[in-house]
């Protein structure tokens, strides 16, 4: 059992309280998943020729200026480094590729969580509570963002074992549920060059539908290619760079609850975490169908 949550803003004016829109939503999720906790959001946009990279590492005592100054030493380049406890949003012009190979090489045991223009990635081992007050949660600003906490069933309790997953550039996924099959999964996207690195079976799940995508299908499409290969019960909450897209099992088995607002999309995996939420009552409440594709645009 883990809680699901997301939240899209339209009204504009509303963007710079996502952080504190969200946390009543998340930490009402405490119940379903005390284990670890985290969020995709998508702020600020880096420039077109620069990427961020959501960077984390085990090592409290890590200095990560002078990761920063290694950095320029060997590859030549300035790095916007912006640190957050053991994690920091990395900033930088080079090859994202580049950038991977040099890491594993000079710093090991610094791990890369996700790749964009916009999304930015913080997850961690506690509570939704703890996590949100190490990294900040209330205070963030941006257009839409998914949340997970988690109980884990089938998976070490660890910073990168928790939500979300993320693949490609620019998008991320949470998961309440279950799937019967990945290795199965892991075992075919080894064969094309797609390695897991965790043994959570939402992370294949994740990279399997970010390479039905980058073969070619669009979200939809990879979707139900999901159908056919996932075998499990869940409901799956995506981000991408401009929308929230939100898909149960063919059965429904995982709760999800929808509020529609002039000023914001908002769901969660249960109505409580929604009840704070401004000028809720008038709000479109559902919940979402089986086996069917909810989208929401930024």
């Amino acid at each position: 059992m883990c809680g699901i949550v997301g939240l899209l803003i339209k009204n504009e004016i509303l963007r710079p309280q996502i952080g504190k829109l969200m946390l009543p939503m998340l930490i009402g999720m405490t119940e379903r998943g005390p284990d670890s906790a985290g969020l995709a959001i998508f702020g600020s946009a880096a420039k077109d020729n620069e990427r961020k990279i959501s960077l984390y590492t085990f090592d409290p005592e890590f200095i990560w200026k002078k990761l920063s100054d290694d950095f320029l030493d060997h590859l030549g380049s300035d790095v916007h480094l912006q640190q957050v406890a053991n994690h920091a949003v990395m900033t930088t012009t080079l090859d994202v590729n580049l950038v991977k190979i040099w890491l594993k090489e000079h710093y090991p045991s610094v791990h890369i969580l996700s790749v964009g223009q916009l999304m930015e990635v913080y997850k961690d081992v506690g509570t939704p509570a703890q996590v949100a007050q190490r990294y900040g949660f209330e205070g963030m600003s941006g257009t839409h963002l998914i949340a997970h906490t988690r109980m884990a069933t089938e998976s070490a309790v660890t910073p990168e074992g928790a939500h979300p997953f993320t693949a490609g550039e620019d998008w991320g996924l949470v998961h309440n549920g279950s799937f019967s099959n990945p290795n199965s999964i892991r075992r075919m996207l080894a064969h094309k060059g797609i390695n897991c690195v965790t043994d959570n079976d939402t992370e294949a799940a994740c990279r399997f539908l970010e390479w039905r995508m980058r073969e070619g299908d669009d979200l939809e499409a990879a979707l139900h290619a999901g159908f056919e290969e996932l075998d499990g019960f869940f409901t799956l909450l995506m981000g991408t760079k401009d929308q929230l897209a939100l898909v149960r099992d063919p059965f429904a088995c995982k709760p999800a609850v929808v509020a529609e607002h002039d000023d914001y999309v908002a769901i969660a995996s249960e109505y409580r975490s929604l009840a704070h939420l401004p000028d809720v009552k008038n709000a479109n409440i559902y919940e979402p169908k089986p086996e069917e594709l909810y989208i929401w645009k930024v």
